[in-house]
C-alpha cells in the first residue's frame, strides 16, 4: 500500500510562483514511478509531469519551459516548481504512484495510487 501526500498549492497571481510537493510512504516506494496531473472543473485528469522509477523525467508541452518536476528519493518526496504561472493552469493537482512497467506515464488509468490533490487558482 503507498499513500500520497500532497501540499503546496493556494492562490497566485499570474506570473507567479508555486512549489507543490507529494510526501510518499509505502513499501518499496522508491521502485514506483510517480507524476503530477491536474483536473479542472469539467475536465479530465490531465498529465503533467512524471519521475520514473529510474529517474527519467517527462513535461507535458503546456508546461516546458515553465514548471519543473523533481524527485527525492532520500526524502520519498515529489515536487513540482510551477513559475511564470497562467490562469489556465488553475486546476487541482494530484500526485499519482505506479509500479507498472512499460506503460504510459500520462494515462491516469495507469496508476494505482493518488493522494488527495491541492488547489491550485492562479487569478489577479
Amino acid at each position: 500500500q503507498v499513500h500520497l501526500v500532497e501540499s503546496g498549492g493556494g492562490l497566485v497571481q499570474p506570473g507567479g510562483s508555486l512549489r507543490l510537493s507529494c510526501a510518499a510512504s509505502g513499501q518499496n516506494i522508491q521502485s514506483y514511478s510517480m507524476a503530477w496531473f491536474r483536473q479542472a472543473p469539467g475536465n479530465k485528469r490531465e498529465f503533467v509531469a512524471a519521475v520514473t522509477w529510474a529517474d527519467s523525467i517527462y513535461h507535458v508541452d503546456s508546461v516546458k519551459g515553465r514548471f519543473t518536476v523533481s524527485r527525492d528519493k532520500d526524502k520519498n518526496i515529489l515536487y513540482l516548481q510551477m513559475n511564470s504561472l497562467k490562469p489556465e493552469d488553475t486546476a487541482v493537482y494530484y500526485c499519482g504512484a505506479t509500479d507498472l512497467r512499460g506503460v504510459t506515464l500520462g494515462s491516469a488509468e495507469n496508476f494505482q495510487y493518488w493522494g488527495q490533490g491541492t488547489q491550485v487558482t492562479v487569478s489577479s
